[in-house]
């Protein structure tokens, strides 16, 4: 299948990467031109702008849009609503507020233009792990498109099935599910990065504990001078707390036991807040989410060695960088 690319930033370029490697074709425009003409070496045509882009595709055209989530998707969503045409789809791969997906498809609606969007998650990993999409919108533009979404999606690999599920029908275990209407997708990654918060802080302050047990402080019959590269690899193998978040840590510590490259300040992408939002409106508690986005917030003013972790993880997982120790 072919499919449209804007934006070839850490995920959209992989995004593509994958799915030429998978046999589709991809035409690809970003305001970078360098990376357009890589994207073009590895084998994806090129656009000079968003019109080139639309007018190199024939119909029933797919155009995924992979931006930083706020005006620019918004305008950029909007500029392809005049430029492609009834049939076509619009796939918002970022990390929009579900409540914006709501309001374009049905603006896109009343235009004949089919709407998607897709919850992504698989950072800079994505390219050789695959992709796990929570996927909202239009069922008859996800029932055309999914042979992309397969060849993007991770696939079962040697994940064991999971007991009672036999007489489920459902592409969950391939990585990829339509999840239902508008912004559905999106409520769902939404839901999953507020849930990220609260695994990471747990971790950060978990390892926190363990380094701060060797301090002077504390009675030296008790004094552990322990080593948190080992026992994050430890956890790894068959702990109960073991994912791919305490990987992704153990990556960390192996490189830097001290993690004196990370200063400690911690952004969010926005989606915590929202799942906090969420939770206010429908009366859920959700204190350890809460809690996580609230340190955060405080990282940026103070920081300790929790926070060193937490920024060691969003690097591996996501290539955030996040200000440099000072």
């Amino acid at each position: 299948m072919q499919l449209g690319m804007i934006g070839l930033g850490r995920m959209g370029g992989n995004i593509v990467r994958r799915l030429l490697r998978g046999g589709h074709s991809c035409v690809v425009f970003d305001t970078n031109a360098a990376s357009v003409a890589q994207l073009a070496q590895d084998g994806a045509t090129g656009s000079q702008d968003m019109a080139h882009l639309v007018a190199q595709m024939p119909a029933p055209r797919a155009v995924w849009v992979m931006l930083p989530a706020g005006p620019i998707t918004e305008a950029t969503v909007n500029q392809l609503g005049e430029l492609l045409q009834p049939g076509d789809t619009i796939i918002d791969g970022g990390n929009s507020n579900y409540q914006d997906d709501v309001r374009r498809a049905q603006a896109m609606a009343t235009k004949g233009i089919r709407y998607i969007d897709v919850g992504t998650s698989g950072g800079v990993w994505g390219l050789e792990r695959g992709y796990c999409m929570m996927i909202g919108g239009d069922k008859v533009a996800f029932d055309h498109l999914e042979p992309l979404f397969k060849t993007l999606a991770p696939g079962i690999g040697t994940i064991e099935k999971t007991p009672g599920r036999e007489h489920r029908q459902s592409t969950a275990e391939h990585g990829y599910l339509y999840t239902g209407p508008a912004g559905s997708g999106h409520f769902v990654k939404m839901v999953h990065n507020g849930i990220e918060y609260g695994l990471m802080q747990a971790y950060g302050e978990g390892l926190d504990i363990l380094k701060g047990v060797s301090q002077e402080a504390i009675p030296a019959e008790r004094r552990y001078d322990l080593d948190l590269a080992d026992i994050t690899e430890l956890w790894r193998r068959g702990s109960v707390v073991s994912s791919w978040l305490l990987d992704l840590s153990a990556i960390s510590l192996a490189e830097d036991p001290e993690l004196k490259s990370y200063s400690g300040y911690v952004e969010d992408s926005g989606e915590g807040r929202w799942t906090i939002q969420a939770a206010i409106e429908e009366a859920v508690p959700a204190d350890v989410l809460t809690a996580a986005l609230y340190t955060r917030f405080r990282s940026r003013k103070e920081h300790t060695f929790a926070e060193k972790v937490l920024s060691a993880m969003r690097k591996q997982f996501g290539g955030h960088q996040e200000p440099g120790k000072k």
